[in-house]
Formats: C-alpha cells, structure tokens, sequence
C-alpha cells in the first residue's frame, strides 16, 4: 500500500468516528430539544468539558499552519499569540462569570442577544448578528483552508485541495447540526488527545533528528538566525515592540467576548467552573511552542520556503521524515485543530440568526422553532463559505483582515454596557460605528501598524472616546423602566464561587 493510501486511511477512520463521536454526544439528552440546549449545550458542561471546547477554540489550524509559518518568516513576533491568549485567560477570569450569570439570568444563548436585552431593542442585537457574521463567516473559510492544505499535504498529494475543503466543511456540519456545542465539546476531546501526543512527540522528535538536540538548535539559530529571537523579527518586519504590545492588549480584551468564547462561557454549569477553567487554560498554550519552535527548525531544513508556501514549514518536515501512518495521525490531528472551531463558529453563527434575526418573524419564535432557523443557518453559512473558497477566495480573505479588529469594536458596546448603566443606545451604536469605519479605513488602506501600533487598539480608543462623549453630551433618553434584575444581572460580576446555580453539583 502507497504512502498516500496508508495516510488517506488513517484520516478517513478518524474522521468517520468525529461524527459518530458527535452525533453520540446527543444520545440520550433528546434530539428534539430547544435552542438552549443546542447552542449552549442546555448550561449543564462541566469544567473538563468547558476546557477542552475553549482550548479547541484557541487551538486552530494556525497553530500548525499559520503559527509554524510566521516562526518560519519572522520568529519573535509570533510569540504575541502565546501573550494574548495568557492575558486573555486572565480577564476571562472576571468577565466569564459576569456575561455566564447576565445570559443565566435572563435566558440568553449569543452576545447579540445580550446587547439586544441590555438596551431594549430586538433590532439592534439583529445588527450586531449581521456585523459579527461577516466577521465570522472568513474564520470559516480560513479553517476550511487550513483543513485543505493539510489534508491534501498528509494524503501525499492523494486528496485534491477542493475534495479536502468539501470532506471539512461535510464532516462539521454532519455532527454539529444535530449535537450543537456538546457535539463540539465531545469531539474536542479526541481532538485535544491527539494534538497533545503529536505536538509532544514531534517536539522531541525534530530537534533531535535534524539536529543533535536543543542545544545544537538553539544555538544555531543564535549564531545564524539572530534576528528571529528579537523584535521586530527577521526581514523587513513591521512587527515591533509597540505592534507586539498593543496587540496582545486589543486581542486579550477580544477574545473574552469573541462570540465563540462566549459560546463556551455560556454552555458552562457553574461560574465557578469558569473561573477554574481560566486558571487551567493558560497551561495549555505551553502547546503553541511547539509549531512556532519548529517553524523556526525549518528555515534550517527547508530553507526558501516563500509566501503561502511558509505556513507548510511544519509539515514539510513531517512529511520529509516520518512514516505514512505517523503522517497521518499528525494530519488528523491538525484536521480537528480546524473543524472544532469551524462547528463552533458556524454554531455561533446559526444561534445569533435564530434567537436575534429570525425571531423578529412571528413564524420563527419559540425554541423549537429558533433552533430548527439556526440550523439551516449553520447549513447556509458552511455552503457559502465553502463556495466563496472554491470561487472567490481573496473575497474573504480580504475580510478576515479585519476579522478580529473589528471584533474588538464591540467591546465597549456589551462590555462597558452590563457594568455601566449610564452608557446610552446612542452612545455604544456611534462608537461602534466609527471604530469599525476606521479600522476598515486603516486596514485596507494598508495602514496596519499604524507607526509601529496596531490599528485595532487606535480605533477602539476612538470607539470609546466617542461612546462617552454622546453618552455624556446627550440627553439621558427614556428611563428604562423595567426593574433592574430585568435590565442587568444583579451582579454582573457573578456570584462568589460556590454560591452559584449548579454549584452544588460540583462540590457533590
């Protein structure tokens, strides 16, 4: 049997079981269930389960792909994943509990909803589900992609990049229309099984077969490659001190209201159980090491790797040195690495569609009703996706540039508004406006750095410069006048730990 053969298999086995796997996380539990209990999971996942799914999130095809590609190209400024993921952690201790106790509260499935029930207005948290879709929807493609490249790579050229893109986008959806996040979270585990083994291996493996260890290779790269331990980086990079700063700033504060994120913090059983899992999950970015460390032992090996060709810096020396059947348990490995935050993010993307869109159409409210809309959106999202990368796929590669950037605009909005009562519609809308507007007018303009600082953090300053200057210089606008457990959480900050709903059946 061929190389190719030996490796297809390997992944064809895997990925069958990733969708018995999800499907069987739903046995037992009702298929016929709400929305709830499809999107977050009915609030009942607990710690281990938390963890797992929101490592799986942060743990992407970039962290084989992109990540061995930019050590490859640039090699310091990589480590800003590593720093924004660990100070993301850090927040999300805080703001995990508040948004986990606000959505328990009032019965809340997507940050769309939140912002809808903050300030009373259905068609608001519609328009923030739209916006945050087109924000979406080029992580999809990008997953897609990345699954793609790899499955094609690890098959030796067997799988044709257009089959690999259909095989991920048919696998995600297979299991994540029918089990909802706790499929999510099921497949998590393999995923996170696998990804710990291969990246532990192939961290002792390649140093010591392309070179005489550690020691040979970091000294190495300190005698010939200086310039990849220090910022800016090698080359000609714009990524410098004050890029690497602001950036891990802007990204920690994204990333605990990215909606996936928020997925997660709401499918948990416990604020306390959050609050555990942001203490653990910092330990597994020990993890994101490994392809940046090995990116960096391939400009050795494979040297002249340009482009788009860079971010197969990982695989090529996989490929170059490792058996068939080890190639493939590797490439599978990588493959859940995109389709767990691929269902996640089509999962958030169907949720958003259902309970804040759709449900403005009297046929499309109640649970039943939200869940069977936001499935079919899971269904079109993936399709379009998928079509957009056969047909047009500079189309979203274009947006994904402003992806987290953009993201990172809602922040006042849904943050500053669950813990500040003062802030008004007018307000969080008009930040909201012109910090999207200037980052798309920064970003595609090609002005990202802007002076070594990145054009995220300049347009949420004027995002928030903007929401408190309408809000203090406007009119106070109609008092709400539903009482306030109806407005905000009592305290948005969460119960103490061990107080909570559910807490008992942690400590039982």
């Amino acid at each position: 049997m061929s190389d190719g053969a030996v490796a297809t298999s390997i992944f064809a086995v895997f990925m069958v079981g990733t969708v018995a796997l999800g499907l069987a996380a739903v046995r037992g539990r009702g298929r016929q269930g709400g929305l709830t209990e499809w999107s977050v999971g009915g609030r009942s996942l607990g710690a281990v389960f938390i963890w797992v799914l929101m490592a799986g999130e942060g743990y992407t095809s970039f962290s084989y792909l992109g990540a061995a590609g930019w050590g490859y190209n640039y090699g310091a400024p990589v480590l800003y994943v590593v720093a924004y993921m660990s100070c993301g952690y850090a927040v999300g201790y805080v703001v995990g509990p508040m948004l986990w106790n606000y959505a328990r509260t009032h019965g809340l499935v997507s940050i769309s909803d939140m912002v809808a029930h903050r300030f009373a207005r259905p068609w608001l948290g519609a328009g923030v589900a739209i916006l945050v879709t087109v924000f979406l929807l080029p992580y999809i493609q990008l997953q897609i992609t990345g699954m793609g490249v790899v499955v094609s790579t690890i098959s030796y050229g067997a799988i044709s990049l257009n089959w690999a893109y259909f095989i991920g986008f048919a696998v995600t959806t297979g299991f994540v229309v029918v089990s909802g996040l706790r499929g999510s979270a099921w497949v998590s585990v393999l995923k996170d099984v696998l990804v710990i083994g291969t990246l532990a291996f192939l961290a002792l493996y390649v140093p010591l077969h392309y070179f005489e260890g550690y020691g040979d290779f970091l000294d190495r790269i300190v005698r010939e490659k200086s310039d990849w331990l220090t910022l800016p980086g090698s080359g000609e990079s714009p990524y410098g001190e004050a890029w690497f700063a602001t950036t891990s700033f802007l990204n920690a504060l994204t990333v605990v209201i990215f909606p996936t994120t928020v997925a997660g913090y709401l499918g948990a059983r416990s604020a306390d159980g959050l609050r555990r899992n942001a203490i653990w999950l910092p330990a597994y970015n020990v993890l994101l090491f490994v392809p940046m460390l090995l990116g960096m032992a391939a400009v050795f090996v494979v040297p002249g790797l340009t482009g788009a060709e860079s971010n197969l810096a990982l695989f090529k020396l996989v490929v170059d040195s490792l058996p068939a059947w080890a190639v493939g348990v590797i490439g599978v490995a990588a493959a859940l690495s995109s389709i767990v935050p691929m269902a996640v993010f089509m999962l958030v993307i169907g949720t958003m569609w259902g309970s804040s869109v759709l449900s403005l159409l009297p046929r499309w409210r109640g649970q039943r009703r939200q869940k069977i809309a936001s499935q079919a959106v899971v269904v079109v999202a993936g399709a379009l996706a998928l079509v957009l990368t056969y047909a047009a796929p500079n189309t979203l590669v274009r947006l994904s540039l402003i992806s987290y950037e953009g993201m990172a605009q809602l922040v006042p909005m849904l943050l500053l508004g669950l813990v500040w009562r003062r802030l008004t519609l007018a307000g969080a809308l008009s930040g909201l406006v012109v910090g999207v507007a200037i980052v798309c007018a920064l970003v595609f303009s090609e002005h990202d750095p802007v002076f070594g600082v990145n054009a995220g953090i300049i347009a949420l300053a004027a995002n928030l410069a903007v929401a408190l200057a309408v809000t203090y210089a406007g009119p106070a606008g109609v008092p709400d006048e539903r009482p306030d457990h109806e407005v905000l959480a009592s305290d948005p900050l969460g119960p103490e730990p061990g107080t909570e709903p559910g807490a008992e059946a942690l400590v039982r």
